[in-house]
């Protein structure tokens, strides 16, 4: 027997050689996403507190903003948990009403940095004010770019799905955007500890 057979059991996403080289490929991709984060952390870390006449992360941070963006991205990744959930039992419907109020929440989380970035400009924190500064919104905005991308690709999927419905493709894309969706809320834990926790009380 070829080892590139299809099986006959087991989740959708996983049937074909295909399927199972495209998830190991994802984890492989997320491997370098991790070391992206990493230096972006790393660099976080040289310039913390390196806020020059700007104003200090204690003036500007809020725990209620702060604890608001957590649980919207953190909701959204026990939805997205369900979506799969559903998938495997052969639910569209239950898979694309999860999907779209995992997109919302998404969205939510995304309204919220928006407005925080704003805020935090209105009140003298920008990319230019100093070195801690510019290294919190390269930090946080490459965050909010992956979860942006993430929306846009829950969208296509969505489109994807009404279209040509449950079967091997969509399965496997719906769960490699899972995992994608799952690593985001893995890297915003550490951001909102390292970043928001620490930067109120040092």
């Amino acid at each position: 027997m070829s080892g590139h057979s299809e099986l006959t059991t087991g989740p959708l996403e996983y049937r074909s050689h295909e399927d199972r080289m495209t998830v190991l490929g994802f984890w492989l991709f997320l491997g370098a996403e991790i070391a992206l984060f990493a230096t972006l952390f790393a660099t976080y870390a040289v310039l913390f507190g390196r806020t020059a006449d700007a104003p200090t992360p204690q003036e500007l941070f809020e725990m209620p903003m702060a604890l608001t963006m957590t649980f919207l991205l953190l909701t959204s990744s026990f939805t997205c948990g369900i979506a799969i959930h559903e998938m495997r039992r052969g639910s569209l419907k239950g898979l694309l009403t999860w999907l779209i109020i995992t997109l919302a929440l998404g969205l939510g989380f995304l309204g919220f940095e928006i407005y925080e970035f704003v805020h935090y400009a209105h009140e003298g924190a920008t990319l230019q004010s100093s070195a801690y500064w510019s290294s919190f919104f390269v930090l946080t905005g490459t965050h909010g770019a992956h979860v942006t991308l993430g929306i846009c690709w829950a969208v296509l999927l969505i489109i994807q799905l009404k279209k040509r419905g449950l079967n091997q493709m969509t399965a496997r894309k719906t769960f490699v955007l899972g995992l994608y969706w799952h690593f985001l809320d893995v890297i915003w834990i550490f951001l909102f500890t390292s970043v928001y926790l620490i930067g109120m009380v040092v």
